[in-house]
């Protein structure tokens, strides 16, 4: 490939300002909460379900997700347009680097001084906009995460253990169905490595309250 489609480059930075865009403390607000002091201080669709109810947390789940997801679709469309035969692996990382850049925006948001939430919806959102490539293990991601979570109701184990089997999943698939996941692709297989480490790394407080026994469940309240 000679040269970069030249919007690419431009979508990164806006795709971090997209994605620093702090939903869960905008909807906690609009409902007379600031949520970085209540529940467990963060802003993401967890902390804003168990304050405010179920559906505020779809809710910001849902706008969480799109904030990665919209700039994937584009940056898709624009990627596909390429041959497949002529796409590298400078290509795979530009396309990456829009969908990484929301994330990044997510966890440290510009608006927060540089501070915001655990990146698991913004994640899912590059995932699934990363097509077929991500999408495919994406969504069996999803399904490691309700094994997980429907039997221990444990928001965080599921994620963290869906976000680890994610580049496993990608790995597997990619050798299944033989796309160059050490070739061309090679990115794609790193920064499925490092989003999972990235995921990990910001769960890292529930991960020493599962260990101690003391992580919240989420469950229904009772009236």
């Amino acid at each position: 490939m000679n040269a970069f489609p030249p919007i690419l480059p431009w979508l990164i930075p806006l795709a971090y300002l997209v994605g620093s865009v702090p939903f869960g403390l905008i909807v906690g607000k609009l409902r007379g909460i600031d949520v970085r002091s209540a529940g467990s201080g963060n802003i993401g669709a967890t902390n804003v379900g168990r304050l405010l109810g179920k559906r505020y947390f779809f809710l910001v789940f849902f706008l969480d997700l799109l904030k990665s997801f919209v700039p994937m679709l584009i940056a898709s469309a624009v990627v596909r347009r390429i041959p497949e035969a002529q796409r590298d692996w400078r290509l795979y990382l530009l396309w990456l680097l829009v969908g990484f850049a929301a994330i990044l925006g997510h966890m440290f948001s510009v608006f927060l001084k540089f501070k915001g939430g655990k990146g698991v919806a913004t994640s899912a959102g590059m995932m699934l906009g990363l097509v077929p490539y991500y999408t495919l293990p994406g969504l069996l991601g999803v399904v490691v995460f309700v094994l997980v979570f429907f039997p221990t109701r444990y928001i965080s184990l599921g994620s963290i253990v869906s976000a680890c089997s994610f580049p496993v999943l990608y790995l597997l698939l990619g050798l299944w169905m033989r796309w160059p996941v050490f070739a061309s692709q090679l990115p794609l297989l790193i920064f499925a490595v490092l989003i999972a480490a990235m995921i990990v790394y910001k769960h890292r407080t529930n991960i020493q309250r599962l260990m101690a026994g003391t992580e919240n469940r989420f469950v229904k309240k009772v009236a």
